[in-house]
């Protein structure tokens, strides 16, 4: 029986030969057409690519890789700071004419002689290269001419005797396209007077030099023949996508780069990189190649690989599996990273990526101490669970982590394992097939995480007020927009760096409204009302960058522009430029005190602190908890809270400095000598009272019932459960005048004509006396308020700042404490004044 015939390999796709970039008698691999073959030939035209003579012709109003060409009509020879190149401003003052003198009229300049430049000899049918520019003929002719007693040229080339010579053939330099001018040393003639200068050193190797020389260019012109195909695809291709991003490149920095390339005989880009020498260079070879590189990634190629191009998944950065040992753990966390690459988006994907490799690497240097290394996947179990976490703890008693670190690890770790499975990496025929169940970490297994502390990352408003008078200080205006729309506004630094110019609209009613992008949580478009102010800031800034890019369509400019390679005005400001920014200034101020004259840590005036701030802002000023979370563009009110709970230690010190001013109904002081409130009893004022319009309420069944089961019909100034502070002396005076309002108008409406109906000024009398407000409700109020005044008055002039002070505070925080029963309606904002009055922002 014959033996089944295999299955036919399938063909190897074959790259179409890029004739755009390669002439076709070039020997190039499959690497090189295959980066070749994505070069734009459009770039190529733009960039004067000559294929047949492998050089880059750069005009000198290219875009990115233009150059300053000299004034003078026909020369190509590089702009000095005088406007003219070095031989034309030696030529002209020579010639007696001020070069830097205004007004020069090119149009009247005597003709410039011809200066050095290749060429052939004039003679008809000569094949050898002339002297010079000036002499137009080759040494042979030259010689002859000088021997005929230098004739006039047009005599001089009608001589019988003056016939053509045959050329010597190119230059034997293989980056050079000039020809030989002798047959013995066949160089042009700047390499033949390198090679003699060459071979005096010891050791000269003539067949290296030839192939390492560099050529003989000028302005604008970047030799790349002599370079491996593979080295000139990545270059051109690096070039075109530097060129697509904005980036300038001098043609001088790339002609360097060429010639060190040639010098060093480099076969790719990667190997020049990774070699000694200018470090500029390297940066920009390093650059070239990384574009080349991820012109050429496949994620499908890319994911059976060690080390990883996260370029390849839409990413950053690079993501190293090499420290996981075992190949069935190495292959279930690569299938993990590609399962979480997918449903990723931000700017740091690589990092959390790279910080779960990490653990599980640190899960195989521990599967490491069983006796089989950890690679037979079937006899893994709950003890290599147990003693990794044995390990964790050991680590974190011997001060190598922290607590919180630690439980961070397990904590994520679970979380990858389980996802793990949930892949399927444990079924037939997957790398972790065999595993068993109980190789996962479970709930019980992470260790109890210590209660939250206090978050205070707000900047207080003394703090504010120092900052704002220093604004100035920043030098760079974008800068300082980037830190008054932060104060202001209270969003993420990343968002406002990537603002567009058209970031400011009004409302039906006129009022300004910032419109930016929350990228952190995927929604778009999202609008915030400003103050007026905020929104003078911006149309300035508009301005301003409307003056820099005036041709440039506006929604295709940001409102804080770059300043390096941004051309079109498209690019903003980067974050990381402005965070150094930002810290190189805050660290120039002077000291920052607080308003009792301590020195505020300079560390916490950070970015991301002025939209702690921000919320801290609106919570003072008493705005609802779910306005907030609008304002703060926060998914669940409990992300928000963490934002405005660096209150409480205010409220907590305010609470306590009235304290002593608590008074019963009668106005006695209930804790005349009460310094603060323990925990204790703060804690059971929070679940044994409740608010009601002129202090809080102790009665039981009116605090189960959060205020709104009062069994008296809330007669507060008549009960025993009632009890109030300095902080409700308004809300006591007022609704004093408003008893006695009422009582007037009612006493007038019994005083008027008795109407048809029987009633006294068209209200029965019934009515009115159970409407008129009693004469002890009025003295007891009275007597309460004289009380609460009296105790006030008491104080010293610092004790008395400090109430008021505790009052402001508790006022305020009062509508902003979740379970009240009265709440501040939603979409009601406080008045505040703007940030350059009080240091403070204004309100959204």
């Amino acid at each position: 029986m014959a033996a089944p015939k295999s299955a036919p390999r399938p063909a190897r796709q074959q790259v179409p030969w890029p004739g755009h970039v390669f002439p076709a008698r070039t020997v190039a691999g499959a690497q090189a057409l295959a980066v070749a073959a994505l070069v734009d030939p459009a770039f190529l035209a733009g960039a004067g690519w000559d294929r047949d003579r492998q050089v880059l012709c750069l005009a000198p109003d290219h875009p990115q890789f233009g150059w300053s060409a000299c004034r003078l009509p026909g020369c190509l020879g590089r702009r000095r700071a005088t406007g003219f190149c070095e031989a034309c401003q030696g030529w002209l003052r020579a010639s007696g004419i001020d070069v830097t003198a205004g007004g020069l009229d090119l149009a009247a300049l005597p003709a410039r002689p011809p200066l050095f430049r290749a060429g052939s000899c004039v003679v008809p049918g000569c094949g050898r290269p002339w002297r010079s520019g000036r002499a137009q003929l080759c040494l042979w002719h030259a010689e002859q001419r000088d021997r005929f007693g230098f004739p006039a040229m047009e005599a001089f080339l009608a001589r019988d005797d003056v016939r053509p010579m045959a050329g010597f053939g190119p230059c034997q330099v293989v980056a050079c396209d000039r020809e030989a001018i002798a047959g013995q040393r066949p160089y042009c003639q700047v390499h033949r007077e390198r090679y003699y200068r060459a071979r005096r050193q010891a050791g000269f190797d003539e067949a290296r030099w030839r192939a390492a020389d560099r050529a003989v260019t000028g302005p604008g012109t970047v030799m790349l023949r002599g370079l491996p195909p593979l080295v000139i695809a990545q270059l051109l291709l690096g070039l075109q996508r530097r060129a697509a991003d904005g980036l300038r490149l001098r043609e001088d920095t790339l002609r360097g780069l060429a010639a060190e390339l040639r010098a060093r005989q480099a076969a790719t880009l990667e190997d020049f990189a990774v070699a000694a020498g200018r470090r500029g260079l390297r940066s920009l070879a390093c650059s070239l190649a990384a574009y080349s590189r991820k012109a050429l990634l496949d994620p499908e190629t890319e994911r059976h690989k060690d080390t990883w191009d996260l370029a390849a998944f839409g990413h950053g950065g690079h993501a190293d599996f090499t420290a996981i040992s075992q190949p069935w753990l190495r292959q279930c966390a690569r299938d993990y990273a590609v399962d979480d690459l997918a449903r990723r988006r931000g700017r740091n994907v690589g990092g959390r990526l790279r910080e779960r490799i990490a653990l599980i690497a640190l899960l195989s240097s521990s599967l490491l101490a069983r006796p089989d290394h950890g690679d037979d996947v079937t006899a893994v179990g709950r003890a290599d669970i147990d003693a990794f976490l044995r390990r964790r703890a050991m680590a974190e008693s011997a001060g190598q982590v922290s607590r919180i670190t630690r439980i961070s690890q397990v904590e994520r770790l679970k979380l990858v394992l389980q996802r793990m499975r949930a892949l399927g990496v444990t079924r037939p025929g997957r790398a972790a097939a065999g595993l068993g169940e109980d190789f996962t970490l479970e709930t019980r297994d992470v260790p109890e995480r210590p209660g939250p502390g206090e978050p205070s990352r707000d900047l207080p408003a003394e703090i504010m007020t120092q900052l704002c008078g220093h604004l100035d200080a920043l030098a760079r205006r974008e800068m300082r927009v980037a830190t008054e729309l932060l104060m202001d506004t209270g969003r993420r630094p990343q968002e406002i760096c990537a603002l567009p110019l058209d970031c400011l609209a009004r409302d039906s009613d006129g009022s300004p409204v910032l419109v930016y992008e929350n990228h952190k949580e995927n929604r778009l478009s999202r609008r915030l009302p400003v103050a007026e102010a905020t929104a003078q800031v911006i149309i300035a800034q508009q301005r301003r960058v409307r003056d820099r890019f005036p041709g440039q369509p506006v929604g295709k400019l940001a409102l804080l522009p770059t300043t390096r390679a941004n051309r079109e005005g498209g690019k903003p400001v980067p974050l990381s430029s402005f965070d150094k920014a930002h810290r190189e200034w805050v660290a120039s101020l002077p000291v920052l005190r607080t308003s009792d004259g301590r020195e505020f840590d300079k560390a916490r005036v950070i970015p991301y602190a002025y939209r702690h701030t921000y919320a801290q802002r609106h919570a003072d000023a008493g705005v609802a908890p779910d306005v907030l979370r609008e304002l703060m563009d926060h998914t669940v009110l409990d992300t928000t809270r963490l934002y405005y709970r660096v209150g409480e230690k205010r409220r907590r010190a305010a609470v306590d400095r009235l304290a002593s001013l608590h008074f019963d109904r009668h106005g006695n002081r209930i804790w005349a000598t009460a310094q603060a409130l323990l925990d204790s009893e703060y804690a059971r004022r929070a679940v044994g009272e409740v608010s009601v319009p002129f202090g809080t309420c102790r009665e039981p069944s009116n605090v189960a019932a959060a205020g709104h089961a009062c069994p008296f019909r809330f007669r507060c100034i008549g009960c025993d459960h009632f009890r109030t502070d300095a902080s409700y002396l308004p809300d006591l005076t007022a609704y004093l005048d408003d008893l006695l309002r009422t009582r007037e108008r009612l006493t007038a409406a019994l005083a008027a004509a008795p109407g048809h109906d029987g009633t006294d000024g068209g209200i029965d009398r019934w009515a009115a006396a159970d409407a008129m407000p009693s004469h002890e409700e009025i003295t007891r109020l009275r007597a309460l308020i004289s009380r609460v005044t009296a105790g006030l008055e008491g104080l010293t002039a610092t004790e008395r700042a400090d109430i008021n002070d505790a009052v402001a505070v508790v006022r305020r925080h009062r509508a902003v404490m979740l379970g009240m029963p009265r709440m501040r309606a939603p979409g009601q904002l406080a008045d505040l004044p703007h940030r350059g009055a009080a240091g403070q922002g204004q309100p959204a």
